[in-house]
């Protein structure tokens, strides 16, 4: 205890200034692969790095040190390969200023909900299947590149023309990007989870896929009911209001900070 004291007694401000970077640092790093697959990797890294110290210093193992110690620089290597998708998200969002400003136009109305509110209810109506994905804090920039590049002003009429089942764009889904569509006819990765109900097809399964690999927002029409559904977080809430998307939506893209604000 003793020690404590007198170790944090010779801190200067250099060293709490060099500890709060380190600290940020890895916070960073820790919010950027949050949902994502990269969690898992980093489990298994770690829990690998625990066996080999713990082997290590208990039983001599001259060996299996050599080996470990001439495959370390390879892994080293290796690790920008096995995180490419997330180093990729994270100097997108460094270079992109719209997260930054976003925290102060949060009150304002959003028009791709304005545009597919009504788009929803007639899609619903005509039984024409439809998936939208609202991008959030992480990048899809991976999924956008696989479909049409659009970087389009949303509107009712245009949803329902990407979605129409004579047009080209209809068979895959459309990634919203700051307000924009910013691409359709986009390829999602595909849940494994076993669907409860037979009736939710190839959309509903890319619509819960790409919400266990991101915080995204999906929504689903589907083709065979016209029954409404939002996925997020790896769960998929079905039928859903048409009519009362917009709040629904509002609800689930009001950013974290607000949240916790209201259920305080």
């Amino acid at each position: 205890m003793d020690k404590a004291f007198e170790y944090l007694s010779q801190l200067n401000m250099t060293d709490v200034l060099d500890i709060l970077l380190v600290t940020a640092v890895i916070y960073s790093a820790l919010i950027l692969i949050r949902g994502t697959r990269a969690v898992q990797v980093l489990r298994g890294l770690i829990g690998l790095a625990l066996i080999i110290v713990l082997l290590s210093s208990i039983i001599e193992l001259p060996a299996f040190n050599w080996l470990v110690g001439r495959a370390l620089p390879t892994l080293l290597l290796a690790l920008p390969v096995i995180f490419q998708p997330e180093l990729r998200r994270a100097l997108e969002q460094l270079g992109r200023t719209g997260n930054y400003v976003r925290f102060f136009k949060r009150n304002q109305e959003n028009p791709v909900i304005t545009a597919l509110k009504p788009a929803c209810l007639r899609l619903s109506q005509r039984r024409h299947g439809a998936l939208i994905v609202f991008e959030r804090d992480t990048g899809l920039q991976e999924y956008i590149d696989t479909g049409v590049q659009l970087e389009a002003v949303p509107s009712p009429e245009l949803f329902l023309t990407i979605f129409n089942k004579t047009t080209e764009l209809h068979d895959g889904a459309v990634i919203v990007r700051d307000k924009r569509l910013a691409a359709a006819a986009c390829v999602m990765p595909l849940s494994t989870s076993s669907l409860s109900d037979r009736q939710m097809g190839l959309r509903h399964r890319a619509a819960l896929g790409i919400s266990e690999v991101s915080d995204a927002v999906a929504v689903v029409v589907s083709e065979e009911t016209g029954q409404v559904s939002i996925a997020h977080n790896g769960r998929i809430i079905r039928r859903q209001d048409p009519s009362r998307l917009d709040t629904i939506l509002n609800a689930f893209l009001q950013p974290q900070a607000d949240r916790a604000k209201k259920e305080t």
